[in-house]
Protein backbone atom coordinates (compact mmCIF):
# COMPACT_ATOMS: atom_id res chain seq x y z
CA UNK A 1 0.00 0.00 0.00
CA UNK A 2 1.21 3.58 -0.84
CA UNK A 3 0.84 6.94 0.01
CA UNK A 4 -0.11 8.23 -3.18
CA UNK A 5 0.64 12.06 -1.74
CA UNK A 6 4.65 10.94 -1.16
CA UNK A 7 4.41 7.72 -3.05
CA UNK A 8 6.51 6.69 0.09
CA UNK A 9 5.36 2.68 1.39
CA UNK A 10 2.68 2.99 4.77
CA UNK A 11 5.24 0.54 6.69
CA UNK A 12 6.41 0.77 10.47
CA UNK A 13 10.02 1.64 10.31
CA UNK A 14 12.65 0.42 13.68
CA UNK A 15 14.87 3.29 13.80
CA UNK A 16 17.58 1.78 16.14
CA UNK A 17 20.85 2.89 18.18
CA UNK A 18 22.93 1.59 19.78
CA UNK A 19 26.20 1.57 22.21
CA UNK A 20 29.26 -0.55 22.13
CA UNK A 21 32.63 -1.58 23.59
CA UNK A 22 34.41 -0.83 19.69
CA UNK A 23 33.96 -0.44 15.97
CA UNK A 24 33.24 -3.70 14.80
CA UNK A 25 31.33 -6.29 15.47
CA UNK A 26 32.87 -9.41 15.10
CA UNK A 27 35.50 -8.60 18.19
CA UNK A 28 33.14 -6.44 20.29
CA UNK A 29 29.78 -6.16 22.44
CA UNK A 30 26.66 -4.00 22.27
CA UNK A 31 26.33 -1.94 25.97
CA UNK A 32 23.30 -0.48 25.30
CA UNK A 33 20.66 -0.70 22.54
CA UNK A 34 17.04 1.30 21.54
CA UNK A 35 14.57 0.33 19.05
CA UNK A 36 11.83 3.21 18.21
CA UNK A 37 9.19 1.99 16.40
CA UNK A 38 7.88 4.72 14.52
CA UNK A 39 5.12 5.18 11.56
CA UNK A 40 6.53 7.62 9.76
CA UNK A 41 4.96 10.29 11.82
CA UNK A 42 4.68 9.30 15.43
CA UNK A 43 6.75 6.87 17.85
CA UNK A 44 4.35 3.56 18.45
CA UNK A 45 6.79 1.68 21.19
CA UNK A 46 10.04 2.73 22.91
CA UNK A 47 12.36 0.03 23.35
CA UNK A 48 15.39 0.67 25.75
CA UNK A 49 18.29 -1.84 27.56
CA UNK A 50 21.72 -1.82 28.35
CA UNK A 51 23.62 -5.01 27.72
CA UNK A 52 26.14 -6.92 29.71
CA UNK A 53 28.90 -6.99 26.74
CA UNK A 54 30.51 -9.87 28.62
CA UNK A 55 33.83 -7.72 27.94
CA UNK A 56 36.17 -4.91 29.20
CA UNK A 57 34.26 -1.28 28.34
CA UNK A 58 37.45 0.55 27.30
CA UNK A 59 38.05 3.81 29.06
CA UNK A 60 37.45 6.21 26.34
CA UNK A 61 34.38 4.58 25.66
CA UNK A 62 33.63 5.16 29.61
CA UNK A 63 34.13 8.55 28.68
CA UNK A 64 32.15 9.06 25.64
CA UNK A 65 29.39 7.28 26.54
CA UNK A 66 29.07 7.31 30.41
CA UNK A 67 28.42 3.76 30.33
CA UNK A 68 30.37 2.12 32.73
CA UNK A 69 31.50 -1.44 33.30
CA UNK A 70 29.14 -0.93 37.17
CA UNK A 71 26.40 0.12 35.31
CA UNK A 72 26.04 -2.99 32.68
CA UNK A 73 27.59 -6.00 35.55
CA UNK A 74 23.82 -6.34 36.50
CA UNK A 75 22.11 -5.88 32.87
CA UNK A 76 20.85 -8.75 30.95
CA UNK A 77 23.06 -10.71 28.49
CA UNK A 78 22.24 -10.62 24.38
CA UNK A 79 21.19 -13.73 24.39
CA UNK A 80 18.88 -13.03 27.05
CA UNK A 81 17.11 -9.86 24.64
CA UNK A 82 17.75 -11.40 21.26
CA UNK A 83 14.46 -13.22 21.40
CA UNK A 84 12.96 -9.52 21.85
CA UNK A 85 14.50 -8.09 19.60
CA UNK A 86 14.56 -10.13 16.66
CA UNK A 87 10.43 -9.77 17.26
CA UNK A 88 10.50 -6.08 17.39
CA UNK A 89 12.71 -6.16 14.29
CA UNK A 90 10.84 -8.17 12.24
CA UNK A 91 8.86 -7.01 9.20
CA UNK A 92 10.07 -2.91 9.84
CA UNK A 93 12.47 -1.06 7.98
CA UNK A 94 16.03 -0.94 9.56
CA UNK A 95 16.78 2.75 10.28
CA UNK A 96 19.82 4.01 11.75
CA UNK A 97 22.17 7.12 11.69
CA UNK A 98 25.00 5.39 9.58
CA UNK A 99 22.84 2.46 9.58
CA UNK A 100 25.64 0.12 8.21
CA UNK A 101 27.05 0.12 11.67
CA UNK A 102 23.67 -0.36 13.37
CA UNK A 103 22.68 -3.14 11.30
CA UNK A 104 26.23 -5.10 11.25
CA UNK A 105 26.50 -5.45 15.07
CA UNK A 106 23.00 -6.38 15.75
CA UNK A 107 22.77 -8.70 12.80
CA UNK A 108 25.84 -10.14 13.95
CA UNK A 109 24.81 -10.61 17.48
CA UNK A 110 21.28 -12.15 16.59
CA UNK A 111 23.12 -14.32 14.38
CA UNK A 112 25.28 -15.75 17.06
CA UNK A 113 21.86 -16.74 19.22
CA UNK A 114 20.28 -18.05 16.12
CA UNK A 115 18.16 -15.07 14.70
CA UNK A 116 18.41 -13.88 11.06
CA UNK A 117 18.13 -10.20 9.86
CA UNK A 118 17.54 -9.83 6.82
CA UNK A 119 15.40 -5.93 6.54
CA UNK A 120 15.49 -3.32 4.32
CA UNK A 121 17.31 -0.26 5.51
CA UNK A 122 17.55 3.12 5.50
CA UNK A 123 20.84 5.38 6.60
CA UNK A 124 19.08 9.11 7.65
CA UNK A 125 23.13 10.28 7.16
CA UNK A 126 22.73 9.37 3.16
CA UNK A 127 19.19 10.24 3.34
CA UNK A 128 19.67 14.39 4.85
CA UNK A 129 22.23 14.69 2.26
CA UNK A 130 20.09 14.06 -0.04
CA UNK A 131 16.69 15.53 0.60
CA UNK A 132 18.37 18.62 2.35
CA UNK A 133 21.88 19.42 0.77
CA UNK A 134 23.87 22.18 1.58
CA UNK A 135 24.10 21.51 5.00
CA UNK A 136 27.10 22.10 7.63
CA UNK A 137 27.56 19.04 8.58
CA UNK A 138 25.56 15.39 9.10
CA UNK A 139 26.77 14.06 12.24
CA UNK A 140 23.93 13.38 14.94
CA UNK A 141 24.95 16.28 17.01
CA UNK A 142 25.21 19.03 13.67
CA UNK A 143 21.61 18.20 11.98
CA UNK A 144 19.81 17.92 15.63
CA UNK A 145 21.19 21.34 15.96
CA UNK A 146 20.49 22.42 12.35
CA UNK A 147 16.79 21.26 12.38
CA UNK A 148 16.14 22.44 15.99
CA UNK A 149 16.02 19.12 17.17
CA UNK A 150 16.72 18.78 21.32
CA UNK A 151 20.04 15.89 22.25
CA UNK A 152 20.25 16.47 25.74
CA UNK A 153 22.22 13.14 26.15
CA UNK A 154 24.64 12.38 23.46
CA UNK A 155 25.89 9.05 22.76
CA UNK A 156 23.19 6.75 24.97
CA UNK A 157 21.08 4.91 22.45
CA UNK A 158 17.62 6.23 23.92
CA UNK A 159 18.24 9.52 23.18
CA UNK A 160 20.35 9.29 20.12
CA UNK A 161 17.30 7.16 18.62
CA UNK A 162 14.54 9.35 19.52
CA UNK A 163 16.74 11.97 17.79
CA UNK A 164 17.28 9.79 14.76
CA UNK A 165 13.68 9.18 15.11
CA UNK A 166 12.77 13.11 14.76
CA UNK A 167 15.18 13.75 11.91
CA UNK A 168 13.46 10.60 9.80
CA UNK A 169 10.64 12.08 10.56
CA UNK A 170 11.56 15.56 9.12
CA UNK A 171 12.95 13.47 5.96
CA UNK A 172 9.98 11.96 5.03
CA UNK A 173 7.91 14.89 5.30
CA UNK A 174 10.62 16.82 3.34
CA UNK A 175 11.06 13.90 0.74
CA UNK A 176 9.56 15.68 -2.71
CA UNK A 177 11.67 13.97 -4.70
CA UNK A 178 10.78 10.25 -3.89
CA UNK A 179 14.31 9.66 -2.29
CA UNK A 180 13.04 6.90 0.17
CA UNK A 181 11.02 5.61 -2.08
CA UNK A 182 13.37 4.65 -4.46
CA UNK A 183 15.59 3.35 -1.44
CA UNK A 184 13.40 1.12 -0.55
CA UNK A 185 12.79 -1.12 -3.95
CA UNK A 186 14.87 -4.20 -3.93
CA UNK A 187 17.75 -4.50 -2.79
CA UNK A 188 19.39 -0.81 -3.32
CA UNK A 189 23.08 -1.23 -3.62
CA UNK A 190 23.16 2.33 -2.31
CA UNK A 191 22.35 1.24 1.35
CA UNK A 192 26.00 -0.70 1.43
CA UNK A 193 27.82 2.60 0.77
CA UNK A 194 29.43 4.51 3.42
CA UNK A 195 27.40 7.40 4.97
CA UNK A 196 29.59 10.00 3.65
CA UNK A 197 30.25 8.85 0.77
CA UNK A 198 27.92 10.41 -2.52
CA UNK A 199 26.36 7.95 -4.69
CA UNK A 200 27.37 10.43 -7.41
CA UNK A 201 30.92 9.45 -7.17
CA UNK A 202 30.07 5.78 -8.18
CA UNK A 203 28.43 6.58 -11.01
CA UNK A 204 30.85 9.02 -12.85
CA UNK A 205 33.17 5.98 -12.77
CA UNK A 206 33.72 4.70 -15.95
CA UNK A 207 33.77 1.01 -17.51
CA UNK A 208 37.32 1.20 -18.39
CA UNK A 209 40.49 0.03 -16.96
CA UNK A 210 41.85 2.82 -14.21
CA UNK A 211 43.15 3.11 -10.90
CA UNK A 212 41.06 4.59 -8.23
CA UNK A 213 41.30 6.52 -4.97
CA UNK A 214 39.39 6.61 -1.80
CA UNK A 215 39.77 9.74 0.43
CA UNK A 216 38.73 9.80 4.17
CA UNK A 217 37.28 13.02 5.38
CA UNK A 218 40.80 15.28 5.73
CA UNK A 219 40.82 14.76 1.57
CA UNK A 220 44.05 12.03 2.70
CA UNK A 221 43.92 9.03 0.29
CA UNK A 222 43.42 5.66 2.35
CA UNK A 223 42.90 3.47 -0.61
CA UNK A 224 44.36 2.72 -3.96
CA UNK A 225 43.11 -0.27 -6.27
CA UNK A 226 43.33 -1.11 -9.92
CA UNK A 227 40.56 -2.59 -12.17
CA UNK A 228 39.78 -3.72 -15.26
CA UNK A 229 36.41 -1.99 -15.34
CA UNK A 230 36.22 0.97 -12.92
CA UNK A 231 32.76 0.86 -11.74
CA UNK A 232 32.04 -2.37 -11.35
CA UNK A 233 35.51 -2.92 -9.01
CA UNK A 234 34.68 0.17 -6.64
CA UNK A 235 30.87 -1.25 -6.54
CA UNK A 236 32.49 -4.33 -5.80
CA UNK A 237 33.88 -3.08 -2.37
CA UNK A 238 30.42 -2.00 -0.75
CA UNK A 239 28.15 -5.19 -2.04
CA UNK A 240 28.72 -6.75 1.43
CA UNK A 241 28.59 -5.30 5.14
CA UNK A 242 31.14 -7.65 6.69
CA UNK A 243 31.60 -7.01 10.58
CA UNK A 244 35.41 -7.17 10.79
CA UNK A 245 37.15 -4.19 12.08
CA UNK A 246 38.77 -3.83 8.83
CA UNK A 247 35.93 -3.13 6.63
CA UNK A 248 34.55 -1.18 9.37
CA UNK A 249 37.06 1.41 9.35
CA UNK A 250 37.05 1.10 5.89
CA UNK A 251 33.55 1.88 5.82
CA UNK A 252 33.37 4.94 7.98
CA UNK A 253 36.69 6.32 6.22
CA UNK A 254 36.01 6.73 2.47
CA UNK A 255 34.21 9.99 1.83
CA UNK A 256 35.68 10.49 -1.56
CA UNK A 257 36.52 8.60 -5.08
CA UNK A 258 38.59 9.90 -7.63
CA UNK A 259 40.09 7.96 -10.76
CA UNK A 260 42.55 7.70 -13.70
CA UNK A 261 42.07 6.09 -16.58
CA UNK A 262 43.81 3.62 -18.15
CA UNK A 263 43.97 2.05 -21.82
CA UNK A 264 45.06 -1.28 -20.55
CA UNK A 265 44.75 -3.88 -17.29
CA UNK A 266 48.52 -3.99 -17.26
CA UNK A 267 49.14 0.06 -17.54
CA UNK A 268 46.34 -0.11 -14.18
CA UNK A 269 48.84 -3.00 -12.69
CA UNK A 270 51.75 -0.81 -13.10
CA UNK A 271 50.13 2.78 -12.01
CA UNK A 272 48.48 1.18 -8.87
CA UNK A 273 51.98 -0.10 -7.66
CA UNK A 274 53.84 3.17 -8.11
CA UNK A 275 50.65 4.96 -6.43
CA UNK A 276 51.20 2.73 -3.74
CA UNK A 277 54.75 3.16 -2.73
CA UNK A 278 54.40 7.22 -3.58
CA UNK A 279 51.34 7.63 -1.38
CA UNK A 280 51.50 4.63 1.47
CA UNK A 281 48.03 4.38 1.93
CA UNK A 282 46.35 2.86 5.22
CA UNK A 283 44.37 0.31 4.19
CA UNK A 284 46.70 -1.05 0.91
CA UNK A 285 48.83 -4.08 2.25
CA UNK A 286 49.82 -5.88 -0.69
CA UNK A 287 52.96 -4.57 -2.63
CA UNK A 288 54.26 -2.73 0.27
CA UNK A 289 56.79 -4.27 0.99
CA UNK A 290 57.24 -5.73 -2.50
CA UNK A 291 60.57 -4.48 -3.60
CA UNK A 292 63.62 -6.36 -4.76
CA UNK A 293 66.05 -7.30 -1.81
CA UNK A 294 69.65 -7.76 -3.22
CA UNK A 295 71.48 -6.35 -6.10
CA UNK A 296 74.33 -7.22 -8.00
CA UNK A 297 76.92 -3.90 -7.59
CA UNK A 298 80.33 -3.24 -9.03
CA UNK A 299 82.88 -0.95 -7.23
CA UNK A 300 86.52 -0.51 -7.46
CA UNK A 301 88.96 -1.23 -4.70
CA UNK A 302 92.05 0.37 -3.63
CA UNK A 303 94.63 -1.91 -5.65
CA UNK A 304 92.31 -0.56 -8.80
CA UNK A 305 90.75 -4.03 -9.13
CA UNK A 306 86.81 -3.73 -10.13
CA UNK A 307 85.37 -6.28 -8.02
CA UNK A 308 81.76 -7.45 -7.95
CA UNK A 309 79.78 -7.97 -4.38
CA UNK A 310 76.23 -9.28 -4.00
CA UNK A 311 74.43 -7.11 -1.23
CA UNK A 312 71.05 -5.53 0.22
CA UNK A 313 69.83 -2.96 -1.66
CA UNK A 314 70.84 0.70 -0.92
CA UNK A 315 68.95 3.58 -0.91
CA UNK A 316 71.50 5.59 -3.60
CA UNK A 317 73.49 3.11 -5.04
CA UNK A 318 71.78 1.42 -7.90
CA UNK A 319 72.75 -2.36 -9.05
CA UNK A 320 73.34 -3.42 -12.26
CA UNK A 321 71.04 -6.49 -11.60
CA UNK A 322 68.41 -7.20 -8.88
CA UNK A 323 67.67 -10.22 -7.06
CA UNK A 324 64.57 -11.82 -5.09
CA UNK A 325 67.16 -13.55 -2.51
CA UNK A 326 70.98 -13.97 -1.58
CA UNK A 327 70.75 -17.21 -3.38
CA UNK A 328 70.20 -16.15 -6.65
CA UNK A 329 72.38 -13.37 -6.64
CA UNK A 330 75.30 -15.51 -5.50
CA UNK A 331 73.95 -18.50 -7.99
CA UNK A 332 74.34 -16.05 -10.69
CA UNK A 333 77.21 -14.70 -10.10
CA UNK A 334 78.97 -17.94 -9.55
CA UNK A 335 78.40 -18.53 -13.09
CA UNK A 336 80.01 -15.32 -14.34
CA UNK A 337 82.80 -16.48 -11.99
CA UNK A 338 83.28 -19.74 -14.13
CA UNK A 339 82.54 -17.98 -17.34
CA UNK A 340 85.00 -15.00 -17.63
CA UNK A 341 87.74 -16.58 -15.16
CA UNK A 342 86.72 -14.15 -12.04
CA UNK A 343 88.34 -14.38 -8.67
CA UNK A 344 86.54 -15.51 -5.81
CA UNK A 345 87.81 -13.54 -3.45
CA UNK A 346 87.53 -10.25 -5.57
CA UNK A 347 83.79 -11.39 -5.98
CA UNK A 348 83.62 -11.03 -2.48
CA UNK A 349 82.09 -15.26 -2.44
CA UNK A 350 85.37 -16.44 -0.08
CA UNK A 351 88.22 -14.79 1.92
CA UNK A 352 90.76 -17.10 0.58
CA UNK A 353 92.51 -15.99 -2.75
CA UNK A 354 94.66 -18.67 -4.56
CA UNK A 355 94.74 -16.76 -8.07
CA UNK A 356 98.25 -15.29 -9.49
CA UNK A 357 96.64 -12.81 -12.08
CA UNK A 358 96.43 -9.87 -9.25
CA UNK A 359 98.66 -7.63 -9.76
CA UNK A 360 97.80 -7.40 -13.35
CA UNK A 361 94.58 -5.08 -12.71
CA UNK A 362 94.54 -4.20 -16.56
CA UNK A 363 94.03 -8.11 -17.53
CA UNK A 364 91.40 -8.89 -14.47
CA UNK A 365 89.55 -5.56 -15.48
CA UNK A 366 88.58 -6.02 -18.70
CA UNK A 367 87.23 -9.98 -17.60
CA UNK A 368 85.51 -8.05 -15.40
CA UNK A 369 83.81 -5.46 -18.15
CA UNK A 370 83.27 -8.33 -20.35
CA UNK A 371 81.19 -9.91 -17.24
CA UNK A 372 79.68 -6.48 -16.77
CA UNK A 373 78.52 -5.97 -20.57
CA UNK A 374 77.61 -9.65 -20.84
CA UNK A 375 74.61 -8.87 -17.58
CA UNK A 376 74.02 -5.77 -19.33
CA UNK A 377 73.56 -7.30 -22.87
CA UNK A 378 71.16 -9.72 -20.80
CA UNK A 379 69.17 -6.99 -19.81
CA UNK A 380 67.04 -5.80 -23.00
CA UNK A 381 66.00 -2.62 -24.02
CA UNK A 382 62.12 -2.36 -25.97
CA UNK A 383 59.25 -0.57 -26.40
CA UNK A 384 55.77 -2.99 -25.34
CA UNK A 385 53.18 -1.22 -27.69
CA UNK A 386 49.04 -1.60 -26.94
CA UNK A 387 45.79 -0.18 -27.88
CA UNK A 388 45.47 3.59 -26.47
CA UNK A 389 42.73 5.57 -24.69
CA UNK A 390 41.68 7.05 -27.75
CA UNK A 391 41.62 5.36 -31.36
CA UNK A 392 44.74 7.83 -32.71
CA UNK A 393 46.99 6.56 -30.14
CA UNK A 394 48.93 3.89 -28.70
CA UNK A 395 50.14 2.65 -24.96
CA UNK A 396 54.01 2.70 -24.42
CA UNK A 397 55.67 0.66 -22.35
CA UNK A 398 59.87 1.38 -21.63
CA UNK A 399 62.03 -0.93 -20.44
CA UNK A 400 65.57 0.48 -20.38
CA UNK A 401 68.78 -2.12 -19.86
CA UNK A 402 66.17 -4.26 -18.35
CA UNK A 403 64.67 -1.61 -15.78
CA UNK A 404 60.96 -0.21 -16.01
CA UNK A 405 61.31 3.32 -17.41
CA UNK A 406 57.59 4.43 -17.79
CA UNK A 407 54.55 4.64 -19.62
CA UNK A 408 52.53 7.12 -21.49
CA UNK A 409 50.71 7.15 -25.38
CA UNK A 410 52.50 7.97 -28.17
CA UNK A 411 51.36 8.75 -31.70
CA UNK A 412 53.62 7.10 -34.02
CA UNK A 413 56.39 4.63 -32.26
CA UNK A 414 57.88 4.51 -35.99
CA UNK A 415 58.60 8.59 -35.56
CA UNK A 416 60.50 7.96 -32.41
CA UNK A 417 63.67 5.46 -33.79
CA UNK A 418 65.77 6.55 -30.55
CA UNK A 419 65.17 6.23 -27.60
CA UNK A 420 66.37 9.17 -25.99
CA UNK A 421 63.15 10.71 -28.08
CA UNK A 422 60.90 7.98 -27.25
CA UNK A 423 62.11 8.57 -22.95
CA UNK A 424 60.79 12.23 -23.62
CA UNK A 425 56.88 11.25 -24.74
CA UNK A 426 56.62 9.21 -21.63
CA UNK A 427 56.20 9.68 -17.54
CA UNK A 428 58.97 8.43 -15.82
CA UNK A 429 57.82 6.00 -12.68
CA UNK A 430 59.76 4.10 -10.09
CA UNK A 431 60.87 0.65 -11.28
CA UNK A 432 60.69 -2.77 -8.84
CA UNK A 433 60.90 -6.12 -9.73
CA UNK A 434 56.93 -6.67 -9.88
CA UNK A 435 56.71 -4.09 -12.46
CA UNK A 436 59.33 -5.96 -14.44
CA UNK A 437 57.75 -9.32 -14.21
CA UNK A 438 54.82 -7.86 -15.29
CA UNK A 439 55.67 -6.09 -18.09
CA UNK A 440 58.31 -9.16 -19.12
CA UNK A 441 55.67 -11.93 -18.82
CA UNK A 442 53.45 -9.64 -21.56
CA UNK A 443 56.48 -9.43 -23.68
CA UNK A 444 56.56 -12.80 -23.38
CA UNK A 445 53.24 -13.41 -24.33
CA UNK A 446 53.00 -10.84 -27.06
CA UNK A 447 56.32 -10.37 -28.43
CA UNK A 448 54.49 -9.00 -31.77
CA UNK A 449 54.08 -5.84 -29.70
CA UNK A 450 57.51 -5.71 -28.59
CA UNK A 451 59.92 -2.62 -30.81
CA UNK A 452 63.66 -3.39 -29.90
CA UNK A 453 65.64 -0.58 -28.50
CA UNK A 454 69.97 -0.60 -28.82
Amino acid sequence: MFNFIKNIPVMLYAIVDIETTGGHASGNGITEIAIVIHDGKKTLQLYETLINPQVHIPRFIQSLTGITNEMVADAPLFEEVAEEIAGLLQGKVFVAHNVNFDYSFVKHHLNNCGYELGLKKLCTVRLARKIIPGLHGYSLHKLCGQLNIDLINHHRAGEDAAATAEIFRILLAEDNGLIISQMLKGKNKEQYLPPHLPSEHLDQLPNTPGVYYFYNSSGKIVYVGKAINLSKRVRSHFSNNKTTKQKQDFLRDVCRISYKKCATELMAHILESNEIRRLWPIYNRSQKGYLPKYGLFVYEDRQGYKRFVIEKNKQYYKPIHTFNSLAEGQNRLRQLIKEFGLCVHLCNLSKDCDCTHHDDTLAYNTKMNQAIEKVQLELPSFAYLDKGIHDNEQSCILVKSGNFYGMGYIKDIHSLPDIDQLEKQLEPLQDNDYIRNLVYKHAQDHPERCVPYQ
